[in-house]
Order: C-alpha cells, then structure tokens, then sequence
C-alpha cells in the first residue's frame, strides 16, 4: 500500500467509530497575586515546517518536479524527533523485510501508544495490517494518520485502494479526488479518477 487529505464524510461512512485516546486537561494556571504583573503569554507554535512542500506540491504540475516534492515530504514526515521512536520504527522495518510481523506490530503498537501525535507511526502500522490481510484495522488506522496530517497522500491513496478492492467505487472516487487536491501531479491518482469516473457512469446508464 502506498504511503498518503481526507474527507470526514469518507471516514464517517466506512469506518466504525473508533475509540479516541484519552487526554488529560491542563490545569489552569494559578491567578497571578494582586499587584503583580501577569507572565507574558507563550510565544505562538512555529508554523508547521511541512507547509511550504505541500504547497508547492499543490502547484507543480510537472509530474517529475512533483515526484521530487513528495518524496522529501515523505522524507520529512518519517523524522518523529525522538531517538527511541526512530529505533523502534527501524526494529519494525527489519522485522517486516524478514517477514516477522507479529514482532514488527508489537514495535508499531509501542510506537503509537509512545508518540500517538507522530503520523507515520500509525500509518506504518495501517500498512502492515493491510500486508496481513485486516482491512479493516488498516483503515481505522489510517484514520489516525488523517486526524494528525490530513494531507498525508500516502494514507489516503492507501484508503482509495482498499476501498476499489471491496467495490466501494464512489467513496474511492472521492478518495482520489481528495488526493488529488494534495497531489494534482501524480499520473496515477489521475488515471484512476478517469477510470473510475467511467466505470460509476457506465454502472449508471
């Protein structure tokens, strides 16, 4: 499955609700004493490091130019920032290549459950659940990398395939679409929406 915005109308209608991960409220900070001055607000979050690639992939229209993009995004986006989550996503390739994916899921899972904010940790996951022939554990986590990076083409072309494999045409078709709003350049995804587009008509005449 490919690594890849995603419409919640998709989710909503093809996949069962899943729990969300629990999260503990900040508590408020303490009113500052009378006739002291209140601390200075946090300096706003810095904008996020990915925007500038996605843009401009949204603007190439060369398919090789584009290519190029995608491929640092994808570069970009396997960077968790943590040492340990790094290793374990590398213990987890390896077991993959040698084909022992209980202990490459066990990896995956610790990885979510350690930095359940880092996107490719569940997507990574929802691959393998695909390779394992659990579709539908697959898009539950695919939608977990939708809700942290809805732009992240790999899940959703992931999503678009699955979907075609169990003749949900029309919901594909939207998936491509959402694709392609990220990724107008790829040959591929436009070749699908076309083909798509003709079946559902042909099914409708």
């Amino acid at each position: 499955m490919r690594y890849f915005r995603f419409s919640p109308l998709i989710l909503a209608a093809t996949l069962a609700a899943s729990p969300t991960l629990a999260q503990t409220a900040a508590p408020s900070p303490p009113a500052a004493p009378t006739g002291t001055q209140a601390a200075p607000a946090s300096a706003p979050k810095p904008a996020n490091p990915l925007d500038p690639l996605f843009e401009a992939l949204k603007r190439e229209r060369d398919a090789d130019k584009a290519r190029g993009i995608a491929t640092q995004i994808m570069t970009d986006m396997n960077e968790s920032g943590s040492a340990t989550v790094d290793l374990l996503m590398q213990w987890a390739a390896t077991a993959i290549k040698e084909k022992r994916n209980a202990a490459a899921l066990d990896f995956l899972d610790q990885v979510t459950l350690l930095d359940p904010a880092y996107p490719e940790g569940w997507n990574r996951r929802a691959t393998l659940h695909y390779t394992m022939g659990n579709s539908r554990k697959s898009m539950a986590d695919i939608a977990e990398v939708l809700k942290r990076e809805p732009r992240h083409f790999g899940a959703i072309a992931g999503l678009a395939g699955i979907l075609m494999e169990n003749g949900r045409d029309e919901l594909a078709l939207k998936a491509w679409e959402d694709y392609l709003a990220v990724y107008p350049a790829d040959r591929d995804a436009q070749e699908a929406v076309t083909k798509l587009s003709e079946k559902i008509a042909g099914n409708r005449t």
